[in-house]
């Protein structure tokens, strides 16, 4: 009798409230990933900002130069 219990339950329509509860949990995931990606691209910009001041820094010490 047991095993028929979890098939049926299985195979029963979710509630609204498991409905609910499914897509809160996904919208949250979601979010983290989202943000995590935010991170990462604002990573990238500050790495390059950095490193153009950098290249900006080498290119005035070099044109200045005599060959």
């Amino acid at each position: 009798m047991k095993l028929f219990e979890l098939f049926k339950d299985k195979l029963r329509d979710p509630t609204p409230l498991e409905v609910v509860s499914k897509e809160l949990a996904e919208a949250q995931l979601e979010m983290l990933q989202a943000e995590t990606a935010v991170d990462y691209a604002e990573s990238i910009v500050m790495y390059n900002k950095v490193r153009i001041e950098r290249l900006n820094e080498y290119l005035v010490k070099f044109s200045g130069e005599k060959k």
